[in-house]
């Protein structure tokens, strides 16, 4: 994804991507800590969104978030900076956390986990601050995002925001609109420990299993259209099932109008969910074979 919120390393790349053999231990994650180093940072932003040089962060005010307590981290291979990510502190809903607004890896990195290390040093560095809350954003259409934030991290989301940033912006990426969903993660509490213990496939077979006694509320029909499902049936039970496609980068390259019919089916599916009490909690990657939809997974709140 390349994106203007927690986790833009995912995307189809802006450049062609090398094939790579990278050793873990060849790859440093430290702060960023002088202006020698913003500005690679933000150069590195430029590449991976394709963003107008107008929508670039400014290296002015990188300096001041980082003067005034942001976390502004970096993954270097060498000298090279291949990825960083940046948080800056919050008071959302009257609570003290980070926000990560952006996550960006270098396109020819993009396989060797650096956007899980990047997060997991985001982690550190906040609970060292006493700090036990995280959130960010991310567009639900992107399966490879939704699978790291929801099965790896352990995030949860009550809380979906229509065009966040505008119906548009500079970035190539972003032209089906930027719907997102503004997820917590609770990075001290028990969910999140036990995704990060490695039980990453008996907790997905659970999922799969839950989500095969479900009728999804949107459901990747058989022409790769977006079939909407009965809102009154499904609000009336305890979960919901949400679909969505493989490959939304693919479908708004070749399809912009079949795209449009993904973002407009979801957002109101998970609106109607979320405004009647549901949480989103689990993501499953594929659930008709290896090239199949992925599908979201809401429960009721708990009173």
């Amino acid at each position: 994804m390349a994106d203007l919120d927690g986790l833009g390393y995912i995307g189809r790349p802006t450049g062609s991507v090398m094939s790579l053999s990278i050793a873990q231990s060849a790859i440093i994650i430290r702060d960023l800590e002088t202006i020698a180093e913003l500005e690679p940072m933000l150069r590195l932003e430029k590449e991976v969104w394709g963003l107008a040089d107008a929508d670039v962060t400014p290296i002015t005010l990188a300096v001041a978030l980082k003067s005034a307590g942001s976390m502004l981290i970096g993954a270097f291979e060498g000298p090279q900076l291949v990825g960083f990510a940046l948080a800056f502190p919050s008071f959302e809903r009257g609570r003290v956390g980070f926000h990560s607004h952006m996550l960006a890896v270098r396109p020819a990195y993009r396989e060797h986990g650096l956007g899980y290390r990047l997060k997991l040093a985001q982690r550190e560095r906040a609970l060292s601050l006493g700090i036990t809350e995280m959130t960010w954003t991310f567009d639900p259409l992107r399966r490879l995002n939704a699978h790291l934030n929801f099965c790896k991290l352990g995030v949860i989301s009550d809380s979906y925001r229509v065009d966040f940033y505008g119906p548009q912006t500079s970035s190539p990426l972003h032209t089906n609109g930027t719907d997102r969903l503004w997820v917590t993660w609770h990075m001290s509490g028990q969910r999140v420990q036990e995704r990060m213990g490695g039980k990453e496939q008996e907790r997905s077979a659970e999922v799969l299993d839950a989500l095969k006694h479900l009728e999804p509320l949107v459901r990747f029909n058989g022409a790769g259209r977006p079939a909407e499902g009965d809102l009154a049936a499904a609000l009336s039970r305890q979960r919901i099932a949400i679909e969505i496609p493989g490959d939304i980068d693919r479908i708004e390259q070749k399809d912009k109008e079949l795209a449009r019919h993904w973002r407009l089916a979801t957002r109101h599916a998970f609106t109607e969910a979320l405004k009647a009490g549901f949480i989103v909690k689990e993501f499953c990657r594929s659930i008709r074979g290896q090239q199949g939809p992925g599908a979201y997974l809401l429960e009721r709140a708990s009173e």
